[in-house]
């Protein structure tokens, strides 16, 4: 059966499709027919309007959607500046360290003590928040559950990466059940409240400031297959009526500031639009792969993506690397050698990965590989596949990993360097200073390329003694 296979259930009903046009009540005849905005909306309710586009972005971009909900968003006290060290999400050069060596990381530590706001960690990003350009990458890491609380980024879409632990969400549209191996994308602006029924929680973010996340252009493969717009999940409406106060987070450039109001953020009780959270179950990923010879580009991975002004080149493209067959002939399977004009940002929600099988790449670690720094399988990898008899094979079995993939230069944060004490220190000596010399070919130093006769070539052209 295609799908992932988990351990818990999903409690929710949920709207299909990817960049639909969706519309759903909780209450029957909440929605206006007709018209968006009634001088009085049905069941005492108030109009308001949520823009994740301007509003004369083009028809197939445009990000709109009407709520109809008991009390305005508006109504709460202002907001007031959170004075702590480890909310200090900015993202501009001067805040970043720039490095070309390869990184990698151990597991990052659990965290019972937090929730999923206390917990979030900044490990990198790239360009500036202010001017709505680049991403953010962070780690998150909770134990507790949010109460009588909610968040949400002015900064950029969310993108959420479960590694351990069930994501219970409760958002303005509805609630989301999202799992390891299942995937969120929480819009600029929208509230979220983040509980943890199995136990603590772990994952990997990528925030987007600039525009949304599309499916990528599937060119010549036709019209289906990788992630397919059905297996994409939307929310249907959902309400509670309080009078108890709430606490409400606005990550806002890079920080964090608070307020109180005294009813809840998540009383909308019906809305329409094409701006929402969904998720989507990376088993129902439809790989596409090589049925000949040659490792093709991993850009078939894709599963989301975030262009940038020039087409083929993306801000954020989401990669996966799912289990799949390896079938082709006279070829070495894994990943080549690579030096990339794109940076990569990779980790591990279970198992292993198939280019790093000397081990040092875990479950909640990660690696990046920033613009042109080489990389590849490691040594025993290579040994291993240049001489494996080449059966076909089915890999990553019990294995999923994915990528954060930037045409951007990634910087490390303060705590992604240093603070957070996971940096492998031996990465690269491990990985790659063993690999040996296979070449069989004559020994040629300088002195035998340079040119005789001041300069003139030798007899047989090639400029060789």
């Amino acid at each position: 059966m295609v799908g992932s296979k988990f351990e818990t259930r999903d409690p929710y009903s949920y709207q299909i499709g990817f960049n639909s046009y969706h519309a759903t009540e909780a209450v029957k005849g909440a929605l206006p027919i007709g018209q968006n905005s009634p001088q009085k909306p049905p069941h005492g309710l108030y109009a308001e309007k949520l823009s994740g586009t301007s509003f004369t972005t083009p028809r197939s971009e445009n990000k709109q959607t009407w709520f109809y909900r008991i009390i305005p968003a508006a109504s709460h006290s202002n907001f007031k500046f959170e004075h702590n060290e480890n909310y200090n999400f900015k993202s501009r050069a001067a805040n970043f360290h720039m490095i070309p060596n390869q990184i990698r990381w151990e597991p990052f530590d659990l965290d019972n003590s937090v929730t999923f706001r206390g917990g979030l960690r900044m490990v990198a990003g790239a360009g500036d928040i202010t001017t709505k350009t680049g991403l953010g990458i962070y780690i998150y890491a909770a134990g507790k559950s949010m109460e009588n609380e909610a968040m949400y980024s002015a900064d950029g879409d969310f993108l959420i990466v479960p590694q351990l632990g069930d994501l219970d969400i409760q958002t303005e549209m509805g609630y989301l059940y999202v799992r390891p191996q299942e995937i969120v994308v929480i819009p600029r602006g929208i509230r979220f409240c983040i509980k943890c029924p199995s136990g603590p929680i772990r994952g990997y973010i990528l925030e987007l400031y600039t525009g949304h996340f599309n499916l990528p252009e599937l060119g010549p493969i036709g019209s289906n297959c990788l992630a397919n717009a059905r297996d994409f999940e939307a929310p249907v409406a959902a309400y509670e009526d309080t009078d108890e106060d709430y606490t409400v987070y606005c990550k806002f450039d890079g920080q964090l500031f608070s307020t109180i109001q005294n009813h809840s953020p998540f009383d909308v009780v019906a809305w329409h639009g094409t701006y929402y959270p969904y998720k989507y179950d990376l088993g129902k990923f439809n790989t596409i792969g090589s049925v000949s010879f040659d490792h093709p580009d991993p850009s078939i991975y894709t599963v989301l993506t975030a262009p940038s002004d020039h087409p083929g080149t993306a801000i954020a493209d989401f990669v996966i690397f799912p289990p799949r067959w390896l079938v082709q002939e006279d070829t070495f399977r894994p990943p080549w050698y690579h030096r990339n004009t794109m940076s990569e940002f990779m980790g591990l929600i279970s198992g292993s990965y198939d280019a790093k099988e000397g081990g040092g790449f875990l479950p909640a670690g990660a690696s990046l590989h920033n613009i042109m720094a080489a990389h590849g399988p490691d040594a025993l990898t290579h040994e291993q596949a240049s001489s494996v008899e080449l059966n076909p094979m089915k890999i990553s079995t019990a294995s999923i990993a994915f990528m954060f993939e930037s045409c951007m230069m990634i910087g490390l944060t303060d705590w992604g360097l240093e603070e957070c004490r996971k940096v492998q220190k031996t990465y690269n000596k491990d990985s790659w200073l063993p690999l040996k010399k296979y070449f069989t070919g004559p020994k040629l130093g300088r002195a035998d390329l340079l040119p005789l006769n001041n300069g003139k070539e030798n007899g047989n052209g090639n400029g060789i003694r």
